[in-house]
């Protein structure tokens, strides 16, 4: 098995497995965020392509960091653009998190991006990290690949779906309820229509057989119940920069000036 595998399988056993995954968003171009996440204990980190100012080179360097200190790192992607998907994977990500999935044809493209022949189209190269530049074998690395896939998440955040939403999450590793946009999608309802939506995603996402996830402001139980989220198994709090603009906040806060 690779590094990347491991990393891989460690995440995907704790999902499957009824247990709990928690990691932040990195939006800065620094490779101290993914360290400082590490370092604070969070499962996994999500590099974002979609609201962020980094560069696809950039994203390439914090997966590699990420991969070479032993934090899983997934790379969030706006669209499914395959070249893309094969550099971030070749350099060591975890996993694809596809934002605003509505159609059962965008998941099957995601996973066409993601996974080699049979089971997708992912061009095939040994000349990068995660096959030990050339060192692996690559009927191993293959097998290697087909036991512990990248993981796919798909970002449910809308209204409405163009299919249903069990067939629209067969087949992914997560179902990510993107609740900030999901209430814009409603036209900023109450709390009670938010929720019962948030709540039909979650149990389309059972029904799959498709661990539920989303996005939390703080950590802890009470946020997560009231967001429709206690029983998800994959959270992202905040971000880096989030996180760094509310610890510079708190200290200017308790200053007496």
């Amino acid at each position: 098995m690779t590094p990347v595998g491991e990393a891989r399988r460690r995440l995907r056993t704790a999902l499957t497995g009824g247990g709990r995954v928690v990691g932040t968003f990195v939006k800065l171009p620094t490779v101290d965020s993914v360290d400082l996440a590490r370092q604070a204990g969070f499962d996994f980190v999500v590099v974002d392509l979609e609201h962020s100012s980094l560069s696809a080179e950039t994203v390439i360097s914090l997966v590699r960091h990420a991969a070479a200190t032993g934090i899983p790192a997934l790379v969030r992607v706006p669209v499914v653009d395959p070249p893309l998907i094969n550099r971030v994977l070749e350099a060591g990500a975890a996993g694809v998190q596809l934002s605003t999935l509505t159609a059962a044809a965008e998941r099957d493209a995601l996973v066409a991006a993601a996974r080699y022949a049979p089971h997708g189209r992912r061009s095939i190269s040994l000349s990068h990290p995660a096959a030990g530049f050339g060192a692996v074998d690559l009927a191993a690395y293959l097998a290697a690949e087909a036991a512990d896939p990248p993981l796919l998440v798909g970002q449910v955040e809308t209204a409405t779906t163009r299919d249903p939403l069990p067939e629209l999450l067969d087949g992914l590793d997560v179902a990510f309820v993107g609740t900030t946009d999901l209430a814009v999608s409603l036209g900023l309802p109450g709390a009670e229509a938010l929720l019962a939506r948030v709540e039909e995603i979650v149990d389309a996402a059972r029904a799959a057989g498709v661990a539920s996830g989303g996005w939390l402001a703080r950590a802890d139980a009470e946020s997560a119940a009231g967001s429709g989220l206690g029983a998800a198994r994959y959270l992202i709090v905040g971000s880096d920069l989030q996180l760094l603009g509310s610890a510079l906040r708190e200290v200017m806060d308790k200053w007496d000036r």
